[in-house]
């Protein structure tokens, strides 16, 4: 379980938190299993993308590096049981700052997210 909760840890940061700083969909791809889906709610607006347009809305958006905007990516915790995990994580990027919970589920044994849900936060 120790070592799951180091290869979650190893992939949020690597492929997650690059990815959405750089604006990198091939990072987020990699982490992100096809037909994920994303809820929650931003500035008490709901949200809700699939993964494609989520990956097609960070392509096409001014990356957080390139903003020069502020960002930290931090884990809060995770949760492992067996071959499922959530991951709660709070992303500090532009001028937000969410919490979010990512599932996670180990395929092929490599540690993918299958759903995220977010929240923006007042901080």
């Amino acid at each position: 379980m120790k070592e799951d909760s180091l290869a979650i840890t190893a992939a949020l940061e690597s492929d997650y938190f690059p990815g959405i700083y750089e604006g990198d969909v091939e990072k987020l791809g990699r982490i992100i299993y096809p037909g994920t889906l994303l809820f929650g709610d931003v500035k008490g607006q709901p949200y809700a993308k699939t993964r494609e347009e989520y990956l097609d809305a960070v392509k096409n958006r001014q990356s957080v590096k390139d903003s020069g905007k502020p960002f930290k990516g931090t884990i809060i915790s995770i949760d492992v049981v067996n071959t499922i995990a959530v991951a709660k994580v709070h992303v500090k990027m532009y001028d937000f700052n969410y919490d979010e919970f990512l599932s996670f589920h180990k395929i092929n044994n490599q540690w993918l997210i299958v759903n995220k849900m977010l929240s923006d936060v007042a901080r």
